[in-house]
């Protein structure tokens, strides 16, 4: 690994001494998200691929901490962590096979356990980053609490590789449950969210939630997955009812909204993904996939961008062009638009960490 490190530097330091923006890349398997443009050796552009820096450094399932190479496979280290009957808590989904764990870190996505387990970056413990002179900086540790100041580690959690290159990730990881069981029931969308404030004031052992239907009043279906022990599921399902979903279909179910394999989510067409309150009310904006007990709220087709913003913000959330499909993106970038106190940060951490504005130029903003 030393020389592919090596290699690594070399990269970093040749693209800087020619004047070329060097993009960072893993497995391409979320190259769709960000302000994302294809990257030719004809157009001028370097590519650094990480893939080729793999492998797992260390691994403490007593300590439930591992730290592990960017270039290392998602699926890899999920593999050896359910051999000891751990996993990642945050879900994180794939999109592709080639999903490496520095591209998991840096586009800083969490799937359907996020509502109860917490965000990628609440289990970053440390970092160790490629910086545009050729350093290796370490950020973090392997313990929960080891620093002051920035916890730098975490904001290079969804940070899309523009403050350097993760080379290395320590993260926490938790024991898998011992059991699962997914309920279904039917609700319009303002039954659903209802319900989802309700079950938050109850000590329910709920995993997961998702809802969907039409933005009209109309019925859909609610899916809730409860995750413990068997005495505590059982107990659950008489307070919420429905049916159950058979094992083998309830992992399809859940893996189909982690991945974007479900229906709701058809390739071609722009994405939009709404961050909000989970009390907010239902929009009423046509068909939503609604997940994290309400944060997380789909709308799939085309939009007003300006409009849509407008409307989050309101509600005191965000709006995020998360697949552009075939349409244009909005001309400020596919993020809603930083408030001026992080964009100010945001060009602070930047110059202080890639001066030379080296590291995927505009891939989380745009004059960035």
């Amino acid at each position: 690994m030393d020389f592919v490190l090596s290699e690594l530097c070399d990269q970093v330091m040749t693209a800087r001494a020619g004047h070329k923006p060097l993009f960072v890349m893993g497995g391409g398997s979320k190259a769709f998200y960000g302000n994302y443009r294809p990257v030719t050796p004809q157009d001028g552009h370097c590519l650094l691929d990480m893939t080729p820096y793999r492998g797992i450094v260390s691994y403490h399932p007593s300590e439930l901490v591992v730290t592990v190479r960017a270039g290392t496979p998602l699926a890899e280290l999920e593999a050896v962590l359910a051999e000891n009957g751990q996993m990642l808590a945050f879900e994180p989904p794939h999109f592709a096979a080639s999903a490496t764990v520095g591209g998991c870190v840096a586009a800083g996505l969490s799937g359907p356990r996020r509502m109860s387990a917490g965000a990628l970056r609440d289990f970053v413990l440390g970092t160790r980053l490629l910086d545009s002179e050729g350093r290796m900086l370490s950020f973090g540790g392997e313990v929960m609490k080891n620093v002051a100041g920035y916890d730098v580690s975490r904001l290079l959690a969804g940070s899309h590789g523009i403050f350097g290159a993760i080379l290395d990730v320590s993260m926490k990881v938790v024991p898998r449950p011992m059991e699962e069981l997914t309920l279904v029931l039917p609700a319009t969308q303002a039954q659903a969210l209802a319900s989802f404030a309700l079950w938050r004031g109850k000590p329910l052992p709920i995993s997961a939630t998702s809802w969907t239907g039409d933005d009209d009043g109309g019925e859909g279906l609610m899916h809730v997955r409860l995750s413990g022990a068997p005495p505590a599921l059982a107990s659950a399902r008489h307070v919420i009812g429905g049916d159950a979903l058979l094992p083998d279909a309830a992992l399809v179910w859940w893996r189909s909204l982690r991945e974007q394999t479900h229906p709701f989510f058809p390739p071609g067409r722009p994405l939009w993904r709404l961050a909000l309150p989970p009390t907010a009310a239902a929009l009423g904006l046509g068909p939503t996939l609604i997940e994290w007990g309400g944060g997380q709220r789909w709308l799939s087709g085309q939009r007003d961008a300006t409009e849509l913003r407008e409307i989050a913000a309101r509600l005191g959330g965000h709006a995020t062009l998360f697949r552009p499909g075939n349409s244009k993106p909005p001309v400020d970038g596919v993020f809603h638009p930083l408030a001026p106190g992080v964009a100010a940060i945001t060009r602070r951490l930047k110059q202080e960490l890639d001066p030379a504005s080296l590291f995927n130029p505009g891939r989380l903003v745009l004059e960035l």
